[in-house]
């Protein structure tokens, strides 16, 4: 096809409504418009700059009724109004949208299984691009860093409006970090990635668009940060301000007013005492209220807002002051609600997607499952995509165990080295993951940082039962009645309790893993839980082996240093070792106190994070990083195969991820405030 291009005089002659409606380009056809300075998007100047056109604006037309039923809300204001002066302008992979229709996902429960559902929706101040490589705007319009890293700067977008019309400004950013995550009365202790080395920042706002990270030291990871957490660096200053006692000084009396004990009490009611990003809504925790409260959640920024929220699952619709715009200027999102439905049996989950009742699922889907899945993908009219995983399954014997007797049992290097090189992992791949994984090492960086030594990846993972065996018998763990498995040193019954979830690792794989440790006499029971038991169980110190998936690229972990420092993750993930992480966290007055070789591995994160990537410092202290992990054996690797995920055919502009992992935020980086649903 033969483009032509006018001159501006030619172009001043034409007929003003020919030049009103922008091209309808697709990331499959930009159609001769020239790229903008980050991949499949623009800001709005420079794609009318591009495109040579004027954008016109319109909007969901059930915008009003969905606004409704939005607990709280006001009557809608003017298209031109609710977005902002500078919005975000979104290519489409494959078509421009239509507006409607209801997304339908499943979740095990409530803050189980969710990020799935979360990632739909999620927003933050930048994200990565779908390849994974390059950061880009979103809720933030541009950023700058100093020459040091010790100094970041957003500019956010003129205009911005919370999901209940009011202004979103930089002070929302400062009430998130002064008021929230640094106020002890909601988070005991600051969380890691909203500090460097422990060190807490200092926030500016001078003006309503600017905000300005002052940082202790170098930490370049926090945009990385930024663009692959859960937690939004942003909270809305204008409703939870009211129940804080540093913004108002009547809060506790609002919020008594409001059937809360105070105002504190009604920001965990809303916002949670955690910085997860689903925590229950006052329609759930507090459902006696409801009818009394000024809104059923706090406002979003997110693409949709939850409108009910029980136990069997939640509803949510359209954010009607959205920040993003299709190319001919229709407000996204362009699906009007979603509907999230509570399945925590595995099978009754495959049932549905089978069945056709599912949108799209990534999230605790095991390969075990891909065949069934593939078998019945035309019937059910949805498609079957086996991605890689950034994690792997891993395991942790509980070497603060309560069991002193146990704990010094786990706490032998010898004994973990056994389990280790007891798994026979070739044949797991062959019989729980169909020969396409990886036989690998826990390191603690996934994938291997460049420069670090590959043998590690295999340290301790070809299969030895002789080797397992001579190990055990050599910490005093025999066989003294002769019935096959191995006692305590006290002669005391040694079984593990071996409790999973599928939403963390396939049932197969700890089944088979199980075995091999029988074989060398070390006996077990297995036992399915739901995430929320098993979480549970893993906070309080009360499991013999943690099992989960486990593994963080280097950019976020320049970010976070969940996976290096006792716990060694969040309440989602593998943890282990609760009592060292008392020890840290009490300043050495409870807990037990950590080996040096942990020590050494905080201290070499907070240098890690300070430290010039293209530095001999930094290149030392990622081998050094990973040589003690792996050989302290504290995550027992196993394989690190892909997983399936599943659409169905009716969802558009749906496109292939690079992986099925959470560790990107799943469909984040693939923009699925642009997923659209045919009739």
């Amino acid at each position: 096809m033969k483009r032509f291009l006018l001159s501006g005089a030619a172009l001043a002659l034409l007929p003003a409504a020919a030049m009103a409606n922008c091209p309808a380009i697709t990331v499959a056809d930009m159609q001769g418009v020239s790229a903008g300075a980050f991949p499949q998007q623009y800001e709005l100047a420079e794609f009318e700059a591009a495109a040579g056109c004027k954008m016109e604006f319109s909007g969901n037309p059930d915008s009003e009724m969905l606004n409704g039923k939005i607990k709280g809300n006001p009557d809608l204001m003017a298209l031109s109004d609710r977005i902002p002066m500078e919005p975000l302008v979104m290519v489409p992979y494959d078509s421009v949208g239509k507006f409607g229709g209801t997304l339908d996902v499943l979740s095990n429960a409530t803050e189980a299984g969710t990020s799935d559902f979360l990632s739909v929706r999620h927003v933050n101040l930048v994200r990565y691009s779908d390849d994974l490589q390059t950061i880009v705007p979103n809720i933030a319009k541009s950023w700058e860093w100093n020459a040091d890293f010790t100094q970041l700067t957003f500019k956010l977008r003129k205009g911005h409006k919370w999901s209940d019309g009011e202004p979103f400004t930089s002070a929302d950013v400062l009430f998130w970090y002064d008021n929230l995550m640094m106020d002890t009365n909601i988070f005991e202790k600051p969380k890691d990635y909203v500090t460097v080395a422990g060190e807490r920042m200092t926030l500016e706002a001078p003006d309503a668009e600017t905000v300005v990270f002052n940082l202790p030291a170098p930490k370049p990871g926090l945009l990385a940060h930024f663009a692959t957490h859960y937690a939004q660096g942003f909270q809305p200053k204008h409703f939870l301000g009211q129940f804080h006692p540093d913004i108002n000084a009547d809060a506790d009396s609002y919020a008594q007013s409001l059937g809360f004990e105070n105002g504190y009490a009604a920001i965990k009611a809303y916002y949670g005492n955690s910085d997860w990003t689903d925590t229950p809504s006052p329609m759930l925790s507090q459902p006696e209220l409801v009818d009394g409260l000024p809104k059923g959640t706090h406002p979003t920024l997110e693409s949709h807002i939850y409108v009910n929220d029980t136990t069997e699952g939640r509803h949510l619709v359209a954010n009607p002051y959205f920040h993003m715009v299709d190319v001919t200027g229709q407000q996204l999102p362009y699906i009007s609600e979603q509907d999230e439905v509570y399945i925590n049996d595995n099978e009754v989950r495959l049932l549905k997607i089978v069945n056709g009742e599912v949108d799209y699922k990534a999230q605790s889907l095991q390969l075990a499952s891909a065949p069934i899945l593939l078998e019945n993908q035309e019937k059910g009219g949805y498609t079957v995509d086996l991605k890689p995983e950034i994690t792997m399954g891993a395991f942790s014997f509980n070497v603060t165990h309560e069991d002193e007797e146990k704990r010094a049992v786990f706490g032998d290097l010898k004994f973990r080295e056994a389990m280790s090189i007891a798994i026979n992992r070739d044949e797991l791949n062959e019989v729980g993951f169909f020969g396409q994984g990886i036989p690998q090492q826990y390191i603690g960086f996934s994938p291997r940082p460049s420069g670090v030594d590959e043998s590690w990846l295999t340290y301790m993972t070809d299969f030895d039962a002789a080797g397992a065996n001579a190990r055990l018998d050599q910490i005093g763990l025999k066989d003294t009645n002769g019935d096959g498995t191995r006692e305590l040193p006290s002669g005391a019954p040694l079984v593990l309790n071996l409790n999973y979830s599928t939403q963390g690792i396939a049932g197969q794989t700890v089944e088979l893993v199980a075995q091999y440790w029988r074989d060398v006499g070390i006996d077990s029971v297995v036992k399915e839980v739901t995430p929320d038991e098993y979480r549970s169980a893993q906070s309080s110190n009360k499991l013999d082996v943690s099992m989960w998936r486990k593994g963080q690229p280097l950019a976020i972990v320049l970010g976070n240093n969940e996976l290096w420092v006792p716990p060694f993750e969040n309440y989602f993930g593998n943890r282990s070792a609760m009592l060292w992480a008392e020890w840290i966290e009490s300043g050495g007055s409870a807990g037990v106190e950590p080996p040096a070789y942990v020590k050494e591995l905080m201290e070499d994160i907070n240098a890690l994070q300070s430290a010039d990537q293209a530095s001999p410092e930094f290149a030392a202290l990622t081998e050094s990083m990973v040589k003690k992990m792996a050989e302290n054996v504290l995550f027992i690797g196993t394989v690190n195969a892909p997983a399936p995920m599943i659409h169905r055919n009716a969802l558009h502009n749906f496109t292939e991820t690079k992986t099925h992992s959470y560790e990107y935020y799943r469909t984040y980086p693939y923009r699925a405030a642009q997923w659209w649903l045919e009739d």
